[in-house]
């Protein structure tokens, strides 16, 4: 009996934990996007229906966030560049990762040295990859203008972050600098993983590295690859350090995400009511895709 019960004990100071500082948020934030509360102007949060409730029929307005942020464009706006962001990051992150992990497989001393150094950008902030990145594209004496300089001057003056469409890029190259060596090892993983003796024998049969990658390589590392492109889209759509640091959303709201679009309303213009019911319209793709790593790492195939 003491032993059955031990192991209970162990592992509650850990559910505790993430119960007080994961669950308990959530719902927490759950119960107040049904609730109006303006941090600027009540102590307090107040039923949404408390306005307007005259019977069942009413019951509507217990969803007024949701609808004001269906409703609302600049929701939409901070969607599309959500999603922009996240698509393309993740393509030029996986698709760069998988080409440097190929090279890097085999090994070697300088390989085994690349190696080792590509764990370095993933272990930086992205906070501190954010204000980095901001000084690099600083357009008077950046670190990207003296390399324009040199090798291609028309992009010398170019102010990056302040246009639409580049500084899009800006965000986005700061991101693929950042998970890209993550994701190398990773891959690098799952190649020693790809039976050796299959690839010899396409190599026996006349196949050419082209057909040996697409016949015998890229089938082993399908599930590692799926694992690493469910991640990396899970982070891309919550990402907002960067965003804040880098663009803070800008020019206009060209760079808005929507963690950024949720930080804006709940804590400058203090409508934590809205910012919560946002939030949650951000966790259902989040669920899925949760679900969906959670079943390719530990449930068997």
């Amino acid at each position: 009996m003491r032993d059955r019960l031990l192991k209970y004990f162990l592992v509650f100071p850990a559910i505790f934990v993430v119960a007080s500082t994961a669950f308990w948020p959530l719902f927490q934030s759950f119960y107040l996007s049904f609730r109006e509360w303006k941090l600027n102007r009540a102590r307090e949060s107040r039923a949404l229906w408390e306005y307007e409730y005259d019977g069942l029929e009413n019951i509507a307005y217990l969803f007024d966030n949701y609808l004001l942020a269906l409703e609302d464009d600049l929701f939409w706006n901070s969607v599309r560049v959500t999603s922009i962001f996240t698509v393309t990051s993740v393509l030029v992150s996986v698709g760069l990762a998988l080409g440097l992990a190929l090279l890097l497989a085999p090994g070697g001393k300088f390989r085994l040295t690349v190696r080792t150094l590509l764990i370095l950008p993933f272990a930086m902030s992205p906070a501190l990859i954010g204000v980095s990145w901001r000084f690099m594209f600083q357009p008077d004496f950046g670190l990207f203008k003296a390399f324009f300089d040199v090798l291609i001057p028309p992009l010398a003056d170019v102010d990056w972050l302040g246009d639409a469409n580049l500084a899009m890029i800006a965000l986005v190259g700061s991101e693929v600098w950042h998970w890209t060596p993550y994701l190398t090892l990773v891959f690098i993983g799952g190649l020693a993983t790809v039976p050796q003796d299959a690839q010899e024998a396409a190599m026996i049969d006349g196949a050419n590295s082209w057909r040996i990658f697409c016949d015998v390589t890229l089938p082993s590392i399908l599930p590692v690859l799926a694992v690493g492109i469910v991640l990396k889209t899970i982070f891309s759509l919550k990402m907002f350090d960067q965003v804040y640091m880098l663009t803070n959303g800008g020019p206009g709201n060209a760079t808005q995400t929507l963690a950024h679009y949720i930080y804006f309303n709940g804590f400058k213009y203090y409508n934590m009511g809205y910012a919560s019911a946002v939030s949650y319209l951000l966790v259902i793709p989040m669920f899925g895709l949760t679900w969906l790593y959670m079943k390719l790492v530990f449930l068997k195939r």
